[in-house]
Order: C-alpha cells, then sequence, then structure tokens
C-alpha cells in the first residue's frame, strides 16, 4: 500500500472536507473513495478541476498538519 492510500484510508473525511474547501466545484460523487482504486479517485477529481495528481497528494499529506 502507497503512502498516499495510507494517509486516505487513515483520514479520508477530513481530507474530503479539505478537498471541499480548496476546490469548491467537487460533489460528493466526485469524492467517492473506495478503497484500493485510489488512481480512480484522483481521475475524477482531475478531471473536475484540472488540478496535477501531485498537487492533490501534496494537500492529502498537509492535511492534519496545518
Amino acid at each position: 500500500m502507497s503512502k498516499v492510500s495510507e494517509k486516505i484510508k487513515g483520514n479520508w473525511e477530513e481530507i474530503k472536507g479539505r478537498l471541499k474547501q480548496e476546490y469548491g466545484e467537487l460533489t460528493d460523487d466526485d469524492l467517492k473513495y473506495v478503497q484500493g482504486k485510489e488512481d480512480e479517485l484522483f481521475g475524477r477529481i482531475h478531471k473536475r478541476i484540472g488540478r496535477p495528481k501531485e498537487e492533490l497528494e501534496n494537500l492529502i499529506f498537509r492535511t492534519g498538519h496545518i
């Protein structure tokens, strides 16, 4: 399991709230998380907001540490 997967699994509700704050155009469907399908999650988010995966990963790692 990758570090991103571990971080998402343990803190998804907090991460989801943070993503909604940063990117108000995201919907609950965009942020639907299924363990093991993180690439699909990033793909939906990227499609909606057009930000690179690396930027989203950085936001995920910062969540809880700001």
